[in-house]
């Protein structure tokens, strides 16, 4: 319903989108680096202009709350609570599985702060629920939305991660000193 105010926006602010999402059920829309309240915008424009429909999201519980917070579920959103462990990953995994089509995007930083490495919970959500990871990027310097070929991953972790920063690494955020290293 949106798509064409969106698309009109797209262009008028210069921004396009590199690349497109794969054709199959299920996967995890990896989305990083996160360094601005701007990525979501971009995010939910990006959404629609590329009809991913039923297209989730994991999001901080505090944004859930009063008066907002049926907004956010109603875009599609989880409140996830960072404070403490609640076996989250075997949680979505077990969504996953209940599902047909199930797309979930999600920030691995978990953070717009800046920090070195990416969480892990993204990376063993896909090996559990055996979906693959579509590392994308909302590179502002371009002003474009990055998308790269899905990846699954494999027994090393390690070289995996590596894998996904040099994508990464490569994208520069709304605030480009809060980006990966």
């Amino acid at each position: 319903m949106l798509r064409p105010f969106y698309q009109l926006l797209f262009k008028i602010l210069g921004w396009k989108i590199v690349g497109k999402m794969p054709d199959i059920p299920k996967f995890i829309v990896a989305v990083a680096p996160h360094t601005s309240n701007w990525d979501f915008p971009v995010g939910l424009a990006a959404r629609s202009i590329l009809r991913i429909r039923n297209a989730q999201f994991l999001g901080k519980s505090q944004l859930f709350k009063p008066p907002f917070g049926w907004f956010f579920r109603w875009l599609g959103g989880h409140p996830v609570d960072r404070t403490t462990s609640h076996d989250m990953v075997d949680q979505v995994v077990k969504i996953f599985e209940r599902h047909e089509k199930f797309i979930l995007a999600i920030a691995p930083e978990g953070t717009r702060k800046k920090v070195g490495k990416l969480r892990t919970g993204f990376y063993y959500i896909a090996k559990g629920a055996k979906v693959p990871i579509v590392p994308v990027g909302f590179d502002f310097a371009r002003k474009a939305v990055i998308i790269s070929e899905p990846f699954y991953a494999t027994d090393n972790m390690e070289r995996d991660m590596e894998t996904l920063m040099q994508f990464y690494r490569s994208v520069k955020g709304k605030n480009p000193e809060l980006g990966l290293d």
